[in-house]
Protein backbone atom coordinates (compact mmCIF):
# COMPACT_ATOMS: atom_id res chain seq x y z
CA UNK A 1 0.00 0.00 0.00
CA UNK A 2 2.33 2.14 0.38
CA UNK A 3 2.84 2.94 -3.99
CA UNK A 4 0.06 5.75 -5.24
CA UNK A 5 -2.70 3.60 -6.95
CA UNK A 6 -4.90 5.44 -9.97
CA UNK A 7 -7.99 3.81 -10.85
CA UNK A 8 -11.26 4.88 -12.79
CA UNK A 9 -13.09 1.80 -11.42
CA UNK A 10 -13.05 -1.57 -11.64
CA UNK A 11 -15.19 -4.01 -13.83
CA UNK A 12 -15.85 -7.77 -13.44
CA UNK A 13 -13.30 -8.53 -15.71
CA UNK A 14 -10.70 -6.67 -13.35
CA UNK A 15 -11.42 -8.69 -10.63
CA UNK A 16 -11.72 -11.90 -12.27
CA UNK A 17 -8.15 -11.16 -13.60
CA UNK A 18 -6.91 -10.25 -10.06
CA UNK A 19 -8.73 -13.25 -8.81
CA UNK A 20 -6.45 -14.99 -10.99
CA UNK A 21 -3.31 -13.31 -10.46
CA UNK A 22 -3.91 -13.80 -6.77
CA UNK A 23 -4.14 -17.76 -7.20
CA UNK A 24 -0.21 -17.49 -9.15
CA UNK A 25 1.03 -15.64 -6.40
CA UNK A 26 -0.18 -17.95 -3.67
CA UNK A 27 1.17 -20.86 -6.21
CA UNK A 28 4.62 -19.06 -6.74
CA UNK A 29 4.67 -18.33 -3.05
CA UNK A 30 4.26 -22.03 -2.14
CA UNK A 31 7.31 -22.72 -4.90
CA UNK A 32 9.39 -19.75 -3.12
CA UNK A 33 8.88 -21.93 0.12
CA UNK A 34 9.58 -25.31 -1.10
CA UNK A 35 12.57 -24.14 -2.93
CA UNK A 36 14.18 -22.25 0.08
CA UNK A 37 15.02 -19.51 -1.79
CA UNK A 38 14.57 -16.68 1.42
CA UNK A 39 17.14 -14.89 2.94
CA UNK A 40 18.91 -15.93 5.58
CA UNK A 41 18.64 -15.38 9.29
CA UNK A 42 19.85 -11.76 9.49
CA UNK A 43 17.82 -10.56 13.23
CA UNK A 44 16.31 -7.66 11.56
CA UNK A 45 14.15 -5.22 13.26
CA UNK A 46 12.01 -2.40 12.38
CA UNK A 47 9.86 0.49 13.79
CA UNK A 48 6.97 2.81 12.32
CA UNK A 49 5.14 5.64 14.34
CA UNK A 50 1.99 7.08 13.37
CA UNK A 51 1.73 10.79 14.86
CA UNK A 52 -1.10 13.13 15.15
CA UNK A 53 -0.85 17.19 14.60
CA UNK A 54 -2.58 19.29 17.18
CA UNK A 55 -1.93 22.95 17.85
CA UNK A 56 -1.40 24.74 20.62
CA UNK A 57 -5.17 24.07 22.18
CA UNK A 58 -4.84 20.63 22.17
CA UNK A 59 -7.14 20.82 19.00
CA UNK A 60 -6.37 18.38 15.68
CA UNK A 61 -4.58 20.55 12.85
CA UNK A 62 -5.20 19.30 8.93
CA UNK A 63 -1.51 19.97 7.94
CA UNK A 64 0.27 16.83 7.21
CA UNK A 65 0.77 17.99 3.43
CA UNK A 66 2.44 21.21 4.48
CA UNK A 67 4.29 19.78 7.47
CA UNK A 68 6.12 16.64 5.37
CA UNK A 69 6.93 19.77 3.14
CA UNK A 70 9.04 21.31 5.85
CA UNK A 71 10.12 18.49 7.39
CA UNK A 72 11.52 17.57 3.73
CA UNK A 73 12.89 14.21 4.72
CA UNK A 74 11.93 10.37 3.35
CA UNK A 75 11.86 9.01 6.84
CA UNK A 76 8.33 11.14 7.22
CA UNK A 77 5.28 10.51 4.95
CA UNK A 78 1.51 10.81 5.04
CA UNK A 79 -0.91 8.80 6.80
CA UNK A 80 -4.79 8.20 5.96
CA UNK A 81 -5.97 11.63 8.09
CA UNK A 82 -4.84 15.47 7.24
CA UNK A 83 -4.13 15.17 11.13
CA UNK A 84 -1.53 12.35 10.68
CA UNK A 85 2.07 11.78 9.98
CA UNK A 86 3.95 8.42 10.05
CA UNK A 87 7.97 7.57 10.61
CA UNK A 88 10.03 5.20 9.70
CA UNK A 89 12.99 3.68 10.97
CA UNK A 90 15.68 2.38 9.55
CA UNK A 91 16.23 -1.42 9.71
CA UNK A 92 18.61 -2.38 12.69
CA UNK A 93 20.04 -5.36 14.01
CA UNK A 94 18.32 -7.00 17.20
CA UNK A 95 21.45 -7.06 19.51
CA UNK A 96 23.88 -4.72 21.29
CA UNK A 97 22.78 -1.59 22.27
CA UNK A 98 20.10 -1.30 19.53
CA UNK A 99 17.37 -0.18 22.12
CA UNK A 100 19.27 2.86 23.10
CA UNK A 101 19.59 3.49 19.77
CA UNK A 102 16.31 3.79 18.40
CA UNK A 103 15.69 5.72 21.59
CA UNK A 104 17.93 8.28 20.19
CA UNK A 105 16.83 7.73 16.98
CA UNK A 106 13.14 8.39 17.36
CA UNK A 107 13.82 11.28 19.94
CA UNK A 108 15.69 13.14 17.27
CA UNK A 109 13.11 12.62 14.71
CA UNK A 110 10.05 13.15 16.28
CA UNK A 111 11.72 16.15 18.12
CA UNK A 112 12.73 17.75 14.24
CA UNK A 113 9.30 16.93 13.03
CA UNK A 114 7.68 19.11 16.27
CA UNK A 115 10.18 21.83 15.58
CA UNK A 116 9.40 22.08 11.80
CA UNK A 117 5.17 21.32 12.67
CA UNK A 118 5.80 24.50 15.32
CA UNK A 119 6.72 26.81 12.11
CA UNK A 120 3.33 26.31 11.24
CA UNK A 121 1.65 26.49 14.28
CA UNK A 122 0.96 22.73 14.80
CA UNK A 123 2.64 20.05 16.98
CA UNK A 124 3.52 16.59 17.11
CA UNK A 125 1.69 14.38 19.48
CA UNK A 126 2.10 10.52 19.74
CA UNK A 127 -1.00 8.90 21.39
CA UNK A 128 -3.20 6.18 20.48
CA UNK A 129 -6.29 8.51 19.80
CA UNK A 130 -6.19 12.12 19.86
CA UNK A 131 -8.76 13.10 22.68
CA UNK A 132 -9.69 16.03 21.23
CA UNK A 133 -10.41 14.55 17.34
CA UNK A 134 -14.51 15.09 17.08
CA UNK A 135 -16.82 14.04 14.69
CA UNK A 136 -16.87 16.84 13.31
CA UNK A 137 -13.37 16.12 12.09
CA UNK A 138 -13.44 12.97 10.45
CA UNK A 139 -15.15 13.80 7.27
CA UNK A 140 -14.65 13.02 3.74
CA UNK A 141 -12.71 16.35 2.96
CA UNK A 142 -9.61 15.27 5.67
CA UNK A 143 -8.51 12.33 4.01
CA UNK A 144 -4.97 12.93 3.15
CA UNK A 145 -4.04 14.18 -0.55
CA UNK A 146 -3.23 10.63 -1.68
CA UNK A 147 -4.81 8.97 -5.09
CA UNK A 148 -4.74 5.22 -2.66
CA UNK A 149 -6.61 6.88 0.53
CA UNK A 150 -9.58 7.78 -1.77
CA UNK A 151 -9.36 4.82 -4.16
CA UNK A 152 -9.45 2.66 -0.85
CA UNK A 153 -12.18 4.70 0.69
CA UNK A 154 -14.26 4.39 -2.43
CA UNK A 155 -13.73 0.92 -2.93
CA UNK A 156 -14.46 -0.04 1.12
CA UNK A 157 -17.93 1.69 0.91
CA UNK A 158 -18.65 0.58 -2.39
CA UNK A 159 -18.56 -2.91 -1.06
CA UNK A 160 -20.43 -2.03 2.42
CA UNK A 161 -22.97 0.20 0.23
CA UNK A 162 -24.02 1.99 3.02
CA UNK A 163 -22.57 4.27 6.11
CA UNK A 164 -20.33 3.06 8.44
CA UNK A 165 -22.14 2.54 12.43
CA UNK A 166 -19.43 3.16 14.80
CA UNK A 167 -21.33 1.26 18.08
CA UNK A 168 -18.61 1.07 20.71
CA UNK A 169 -19.80 0.64 24.92
CA UNK A 170 -17.45 1.22 27.14
CA UNK A 171 -17.22 3.69 30.52
CA UNK A 172 -19.97 5.81 28.06
CA UNK A 173 -21.19 4.49 24.33
CA UNK A 174 -20.17 5.77 21.42
CA UNK A 175 -22.78 5.58 18.59
CA UNK A 176 -22.70 7.51 15.56
CA UNK A 177 -22.73 7.17 11.54
CA UNK A 178 -19.93 8.28 9.43
CA UNK A 179 -19.67 8.24 5.35
CA UNK A 180 -16.38 7.57 4.78
CA UNK A 181 -13.31 5.26 6.59
CA UNK A 182 -11.89 8.48 7.90
CA UNK A 183 -12.44 7.60 11.49
CA UNK A 184 -9.75 4.97 10.90
CA UNK A 185 -7.15 7.72 10.87
CA UNK A 186 -8.15 7.88 14.21
CA UNK A 187 -6.05 4.76 15.43
CA UNK A 188 -2.28 5.88 15.67
CA UNK A 189 -0.08 2.87 16.65
CA UNK A 190 3.24 1.35 16.67
CA UNK A 191 4.36 -1.11 14.01
CA UNK A 192 6.88 -3.52 14.86
CA UNK A 193 8.57 -6.08 12.81
CA UNK A 194 10.37 -9.49 12.74
CA UNK A 195 12.13 -10.55 10.13
CA UNK A 196 12.29 -14.07 10.19
CA UNK A 197 13.00 -17.22 8.08
CA UNK A 198 10.09 -19.32 7.03
CA UNK A 199 10.89 -22.54 9.31
CA UNK A 200 10.66 -19.58 12.11
CA UNK A 201 7.38 -17.84 10.98
CA UNK A 202 4.51 -20.01 12.25
CA UNK A 203 6.50 -20.00 15.97
CA UNK A 204 6.97 -16.01 15.96
CA UNK A 205 3.52 -15.51 14.60
CA UNK A 206 1.69 -17.91 17.02
CA UNK A 207 3.58 -16.44 19.96
CA UNK A 208 3.26 -12.83 18.96
CA UNK A 209 -0.72 -13.43 18.62
CA UNK A 210 -0.64 -15.08 22.60
CA UNK A 211 1.01 -11.86 23.91
CA UNK A 212 -1.21 -9.31 22.10
CA UNK A 213 -3.54 -9.42 25.10
CA UNK A 214 -0.89 -8.90 27.30
CA UNK A 215 1.05 -5.94 25.24
CA UNK A 216 -2.47 -3.85 25.18
CA UNK A 217 -2.65 -4.50 29.00
CA UNK A 218 0.41 -2.97 29.59
CA UNK A 219 0.59 -0.53 26.61
CA UNK A 220 -3.39 1.15 26.40
CA UNK A 221 -3.47 4.85 25.70
CA UNK A 222 -6.59 5.27 23.48
CA UNK A 223 -9.37 5.76 26.28
CA UNK A 224 -10.93 8.76 24.31
CA UNK A 225 -12.90 8.91 21.20
CA UNK A 226 -14.84 11.45 19.67
CA UNK A 227 -14.92 13.03 23.73
CA UNK A 228 -16.59 9.62 25.13
CA UNK A 229 -14.81 7.96 27.56
CA UNK A 230 -14.62 3.78 26.30
CA UNK A 231 -12.22 1.14 26.23
CA UNK A 232 -9.02 1.28 27.46
CA UNK A 233 -7.21 0.65 24.13
CA UNK A 234 -10.19 1.69 21.65
CA UNK A 235 -8.39 1.61 18.42
CA UNK A 236 -9.34 -1.83 17.99
CA UNK A 237 -12.97 -1.48 17.58
CA UNK A 238 -13.30 1.74 16.28
CA UNK A 239 -10.50 0.17 13.78
CA UNK A 240 -12.74 -2.64 12.66
CA UNK A 241 -16.24 -1.17 12.96
CA UNK A 242 -14.28 2.01 10.27
CA UNK A 243 -12.96 -0.51 8.16
CA UNK A 244 -16.23 -2.89 7.71
CA UNK A 245 -16.83 -3.86 4.46
CA UNK A 246 -19.62 -6.24 5.78
CA UNK A 247 -23.63 -4.48 6.09
CA UNK A 248 -25.69 -5.71 9.21
CA UNK A 249 -26.69 -9.45 6.63
CA UNK A 250 -23.40 -10.29 6.47
CA UNK A 251 -22.23 -9.83 9.92
CA UNK A 252 -25.40 -11.98 11.21
CA UNK A 253 -24.08 -14.67 9.18
CA UNK A 254 -20.38 -14.39 11.00
CA UNK A 255 -18.83 -13.52 7.44
CA UNK A 256 -15.23 -12.26 8.94
CA UNK A 257 -14.39 -8.36 9.41
CA UNK A 258 -11.06 -7.39 6.80
CA UNK A 259 -9.71 -6.15 10.76
CA UNK A 260 -9.14 -9.60 12.26
CA UNK A 261 -7.14 -11.47 15.10
CA UNK A 262 -7.27 -14.46 13.10
CA UNK A 263 -9.40 -17.64 14.49
CA UNK A 264 -6.67 -20.28 14.66
CA UNK A 265 -2.96 -21.14 15.10
CA UNK A 266 -0.83 -21.54 11.90
CA UNK A 267 1.69 -24.13 10.79
CA UNK A 268 3.36 -21.83 8.04
CA UNK A 269 3.05 -18.13 6.75
CA UNK A 270 1.57 -19.74 3.85
CA UNK A 271 -1.89 -20.58 6.03
CA UNK A 272 -1.88 -16.54 6.36
CA UNK A 273 -1.62 -15.62 2.60
CA UNK A 274 -4.05 -18.66 1.74
CA UNK A 275 -6.94 -17.02 4.42
CA UNK A 276 -6.12 -13.64 3.03
CA UNK A 277 -7.44 -15.06 -0.17
CA UNK A 278 -9.58 -16.99 0.43
CA UNK A 279 -11.78 -15.05 3.01
CA UNK A 280 -12.09 -11.68 1.89
CA UNK A 281 -12.39 -10.45 -1.78
CA UNK A 282 -10.02 -7.67 -3.37
CA UNK A 283 -10.72 -4.01 -2.62
CA UNK A 284 -7.87 -2.45 -5.47
CA UNK A 285 -7.66 -5.17 -7.84
CA UNK A 286 -4.81 -3.62 -9.53
CA UNK A 287 -3.12 -6.08 -11.60
CA UNK A 288 0.47 -5.94 -12.09
CA UNK A 289 2.21 -7.05 -15.03
CA UNK A 290 4.79 -9.16 -13.84
CA UNK A 291 4.02 -13.23 -14.60
CA UNK A 292 5.52 -14.46 -11.11
CA UNK A 293 5.08 -18.42 -12.14
CA UNK A 294 7.52 -17.45 -15.34
CA UNK A 295 9.48 -15.21 -13.51
CA UNK A 296 10.17 -18.17 -11.27
CA UNK A 297 10.64 -20.69 -14.02
CA UNK A 298 13.17 -17.91 -15.41
CA UNK A 299 15.13 -18.20 -12.06
CA UNK A 300 13.98 -15.46 -10.69
CA UNK A 301 12.13 -13.74 -8.14
CA UNK A 302 8.35 -12.57 -8.03
CA UNK A 303 7.55 -9.75 -6.59
CA UNK A 304 4.37 -10.79 -5.46
CA UNK A 305 2.59 -7.57 -5.91
CA UNK A 306 -0.88 -8.55 -6.21
CA UNK A 307 -0.89 -10.50 -3.29
CA UNK A 308 0.98 -7.95 -1.24
CA UNK A 309 -1.31 -5.34 -2.27
CA UNK A 310 -4.64 -7.74 -0.98
CA UNK A 311 -2.31 -8.17 2.56
CA UNK A 312 -2.35 -4.70 2.95
CA UNK A 313 -5.91 -4.74 2.90
CA UNK A 314 -6.42 -6.97 5.71
CA UNK A 315 -5.77 -5.38 8.68
CA UNK A 316 -4.97 -8.36 11.18
CA UNK A 317 -3.27 -7.53 14.68
CA UNK A 318 -0.29 -9.66 13.23
CA UNK A 319 0.17 -9.54 9.60
CA UNK A 320 2.55 -11.62 7.67
CA UNK A 321 4.61 -9.46 5.41
CA UNK A 322 6.02 -10.71 2.17
CA UNK A 323 9.55 -8.53 1.61
CA UNK A 324 11.83 -8.32 -1.54
CA UNK A 325 15.43 -6.65 -1.12
CA UNK A 326 17.57 -6.56 -4.23
CA UNK A 327 16.27 -9.41 -5.42
CA UNK A 328 16.28 -11.56 -2.36
CA UNK A 329 12.78 -12.07 -0.95
CA UNK A 330 12.08 -12.31 2.68
CA UNK A 331 9.62 -12.46 5.94
CA UNK A 332 8.49 -10.50 8.35
CA UNK A 333 6.48 -10.71 10.94
CA UNK A 334 4.45 -7.29 11.41
CA UNK A 335 3.01 -6.55 15.14
CA UNK A 336 0.51 -3.75 15.02
CA UNK A 337 -1.38 -4.09 18.31
CA UNK A 338 0.10 -1.65 20.28
CA UNK A 339 -0.87 2.16 20.21
CA UNK A 340 1.81 5.17 19.79
CA UNK A 341 3.51 7.12 22.93
CA UNK A 342 3.12 7.90 25.10
CA UNK A 343 6.88 8.62 25.35
CA UNK A 344 9.37 7.52 23.22
CA UNK A 345 11.42 5.71 25.99
CA UNK A 346 7.43 3.95 26.47
CA UNK A 347 7.83 2.81 22.74
CA UNK A 348 11.14 1.26 23.23
CA UNK A 349 10.30 -0.50 26.66
CA UNK A 350 7.08 -1.96 24.92
CA UNK A 351 9.16 -3.31 22.26
CA UNK A 352 11.91 -4.54 24.17
CA UNK A 353 9.38 -6.26 26.47
CA UNK A 354 7.59 -7.55 22.63
CA UNK A 355 10.74 -8.93 21.39
CA UNK A 356 12.15 -10.67 24.17
CA UNK A 357 9.02 -12.40 25.40
CA UNK A 358 8.20 -13.37 21.63
CA UNK A 359 11.73 -14.95 21.69
CA UNK A 360 11.15 -17.05 24.44
CA UNK A 361 7.75 -18.17 23.53
CA UNK A 362 9.03 -18.77 19.94
CA UNK A 363 11.81 -20.73 21.56
CA UNK A 364 10.00 -22.82 24.05
CA UNK A 365 9.82 -26.71 24.02
CA UNK A 366 6.39 -26.52 25.39
CA UNK A 367 5.08 -23.75 22.74
CA UNK A 368 2.70 -21.67 24.50
CA UNK A 369 0.37 -22.56 21.43
CA UNK A 370 0.24 -26.35 22.50
CA UNK A 371 -0.99 -25.06 26.55
CA UNK A 372 -3.51 -22.43 25.53
CA UNK A 373 -6.52 -22.26 22.96
CA UNK A 374 -6.68 -19.66 20.41
CA UNK A 375 -10.30 -18.63 21.63
CA UNK A 376 -7.97 -17.52 25.21
CA UNK A 377 -5.64 -15.70 22.91
CA UNK A 378 -8.65 -13.86 21.60
CA UNK A 379 -10.65 -13.09 24.35
CA UNK A 380 -7.44 -11.55 26.38
CA UNK A 381 -7.07 -9.63 23.34
CA UNK A 382 -10.60 -8.09 23.94
CA UNK A 383 -10.62 -8.06 27.55
CA UNK A 384 -7.19 -6.21 27.55
CA UNK A 385 -8.52 -3.46 25.47
CA UNK A 386 -11.93 -2.74 27.87
CA UNK A 387 -10.11 -2.57 30.59
CA UNK A 388 -6.50 -2.16 30.18
CA UNK A 389 -3.96 -2.37 33.11
CA UNK A 390 -6.19 -3.92 35.09
CA UNK A 391 -7.40 -6.48 33.03
CA UNK A 392 -7.15 -10.40 34.23
CA UNK A 393 -6.22 -12.50 31.37
CA UNK A 394 -6.30 -16.39 31.02
CA UNK A 395 -2.79 -18.34 30.79
CA UNK A 396 -1.50 -21.00 31.16
CA UNK A 397 0.03 -22.46 34.42
CA UNK A 398 3.60 -23.42 34.96
CA UNK A 399 4.35 -26.83 35.93
CA UNK A 400 3.35 -29.95 35.26
CA UNK A 401 -0.34 -30.01 36.32
CA UNK A 402 -0.90 -27.44 33.48
CA UNK A 403 -4.59 -25.93 33.00
CA UNK A 404 -5.20 -22.21 32.23
CA UNK A 405 -5.55 -19.73 35.42
CA UNK A 406 -6.85 -16.86 35.28
CA UNK A 407 -4.89 -13.98 36.93
CA UNK A 408 -4.13 -9.88 37.13
CA UNK A 409 -2.16 -9.03 33.85
CA UNK A 410 0.22 -7.05 36.46
CA UNK A 411 0.66 -10.15 38.28
CA UNK A 412 0.92 -12.58 35.06
CA UNK A 413 4.01 -10.33 34.05
CA UNK A 414 5.68 -9.52 37.28
CA UNK A 415 5.67 -13.06 38.16
CA UNK A 416 6.46 -15.01 34.92
CA UNK A 417 6.58 -12.69 31.43
CA UNK A 418 9.41 -10.16 32.77
CA UNK A 419 11.72 -13.51 33.33
CA UNK A 420 11.12 -14.74 29.74
CA UNK A 421 11.18 -11.54 28.58
CA UNK A 422 14.85 -10.55 30.02
CA UNK A 423 16.03 -14.20 28.87
CA UNK A 424 14.62 -13.91 25.49
CA UNK A 425 16.63 -10.28 25.33
CA UNK A 426 19.74 -12.00 26.53
CA UNK A 427 19.21 -14.85 23.36
CA UNK A 428 19.33 -11.64 20.92
CA UNK A 429 22.65 -10.63 22.90
CA UNK A 430 21.32 -7.56 23.96
CA UNK A 431 23.08 -5.40 26.42
CA UNK A 432 22.41 -6.09 29.87
CA UNK A 433 21.98 -2.45 30.14
CA UNK A 434 19.38 -1.97 27.38
CA UNK A 435 17.54 -4.84 29.03
CA UNK A 436 17.18 -3.82 32.66
CA UNK A 437 16.55 -0.14 32.00
CA UNK A 438 13.45 -0.80 29.78
CA UNK A 439 12.47 -3.95 31.44
CA UNK A 440 12.72 -1.89 34.68
CA UNK A 441 10.02 0.50 32.71
CA UNK A 442 7.47 -2.33 32.31
CA UNK A 443 7.86 -3.81 36.49
CA UNK A 444 7.18 -0.26 37.32
CA UNK A 445 4.49 -0.19 35.05
CA UNK A 446 2.81 -3.24 36.30
CA UNK A 447 3.81 -1.88 40.36
CA UNK A 448 1.79 1.51 39.84
CA UNK A 449 -0.67 0.21 37.80
CA UNK A 450 -0.27 3.09 35.66
CA UNK A 451 -0.26 3.58 31.96
CA UNK A 452 -0.94 6.16 29.24
CA UNK A 453 -4.75 5.15 29.29
CA UNK A 454 -5.31 5.59 32.95
CA UNK A 455 -3.42 8.59 32.97
CA UNK A 456 -5.56 10.00 29.96
CA UNK A 457 -8.96 9.25 31.96
CA UNK A 458 -7.56 9.44 35.77
CA UNK A 459 -6.42 13.32 34.42
CA UNK A 460 -9.24 13.79 32.53
CA UNK A 461 -11.58 13.30 35.35
CA UNK A 462 -9.44 15.60 37.72
CA UNK A 463 -10.11 18.35 35.34
CA UNK A 464 -13.42 17.62 35.23
CA UNK A 465 -13.75 18.03 39.12
CA UNK A 466 -11.81 21.26 38.88
CA UNK A 467 -15.10 22.73 36.63
CA UNK A 468 -14.11 22.45 33.86
CA UNK A 469 -16.76 21.19 30.41
CA UNK A 470 -15.99 18.12 29.11
CA UNK A 471 -14.35 19.39 26.31
CA UNK A 472 -12.20 21.89 27.92
CA UNK A 473 -11.20 18.80 30.11
CA UNK A 474 -9.92 17.13 26.99
CA UNK A 475 -8.19 19.96 25.80
CA UNK A 476 -6.34 20.22 28.89
CA UNK A 477 -5.65 16.80 29.48
CA UNK A 478 -3.93 16.57 25.64
CA UNK A 479 -2.14 19.87 26.04
CA UNK A 480 -0.72 18.59 29.62
CA UNK A 481 0.11 14.92 27.93
CA UNK A 482 2.21 16.40 24.97
CA UNK A 483 3.87 18.63 27.34
CA UNK A 484 4.90 15.27 29.38
CA UNK A 485 5.50 13.22 26.22
CA UNK A 486 8.10 15.79 24.74
CA UNK A 487 9.67 16.02 28.83
CA UNK A 488 10.38 12.66 28.09
CA UNK A 489 9.80 10.83 31.39
CA UNK A 490 7.99 7.63 31.39
CA UNK A 491 4.67 7.60 31.74
CA UNK A 492 4.35 5.83 35.28
CA UNK A 493 6.05 8.91 36.43
CA UNK A 494 3.56 11.18 35.42
CA UNK A 495 2.16 13.36 37.87
CA UNK A 496 -2.30 13.07 37.47
CA UNK A 497 -3.90 16.70 36.72
CA UNK A 498 -4.03 19.40 34.10
CA UNK A 499 -1.29 21.63 36.03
Amino acid sequence: MGEKVVADGFGPSDRQQYRRKLQQCLAGLARLLAEKRFDRPRNLMGVEIELNLAGADGLPRMLNGPVLEKIASSDFQTELGMFNLEVNIAPHQLDGRVFDRLAEEIGTGIGYADRKAAELDAGVVMIGILPTLAQRDLVPENLSDNDRYTLLNDQILAARGEDFTLDIHGVERLLCTSESIVPEAACTSVQLHLQVTPARFAAVWNAAQAVSGVQIALGANAPFVFGRELWRESRPPLFMQATDTRPPELQSQGVRPRTWFGERWVDSVYDLFEENVRYFPALLPLCDEEDPLLVLDEGGVPRLQELVLHNGTVYRWNRPVYGWVDGVPHLRVENRVLPAGPTVTDVIANAAFYYGLVRSLADDPRPIWKRMTFQDAEANFDTACRHGIEAELRWPRSGRAGGIATLPAVRLVLDELLPLAAAGLDAWHIEPADRDFYLGVIEQRCLRRVNGASWQADTFHRALESGLDREAALAATTRRYRTLMLEGEPVHTWPVGID
